[in-house]
């Protein structure tokens, strides 16, 4: 299994991204898909998950009302929609399968003016 992310970049505060990434693999359709971000300095935390469905998402508090996950399983795709982003969302995001454990490779958003 390989997972790719990509759609980091430079965004003022208030802008949005879109973050995808992109899975090999024969079980992702099953699978539990996440994206995580990690700050500098900081420790990797969860930022929000969706089920194999897409029926079922959790998102860290600190994203509610202005991160969307989804995916496409047909595509083999997860994203995730960034709204209003703000300073503190600056980090690598990266995506993540459950059931196999593996990482992609991380993308970089920085928010700033």
């Amino acid at each position: 299994v390989q997972l790719q992310a990509s759609g980091g970049g430079l965004v003022q505060p208030g802008g949005s991204l879109r973050l995808s990434c992109t899975a090999s693999g024969r079980i992702f359709s099953l699978s539990v898909m996440g994206w995580y971000r990690q700050a500098p300095g900081k420790q990797r935390e969860l930022v929000a998950s969706i089920a194999s469905g897409g029926t079922t998402n959790y998102y860290a508090d600190f994203v509610k009302g202005r991160f969307t996950i989804s995916r496409d399983n047909a595509k083999k795709m997860v994203y995730l929609q960034m709204s209003n982003l703000k300073p503190e969302d600056t980090a690598v995001y990266y995506c993540y399968q459950w059931e196999t454990r593996v990482w992609g490779q991380g993308t970089l958003v920085t928010v700033s003016s």
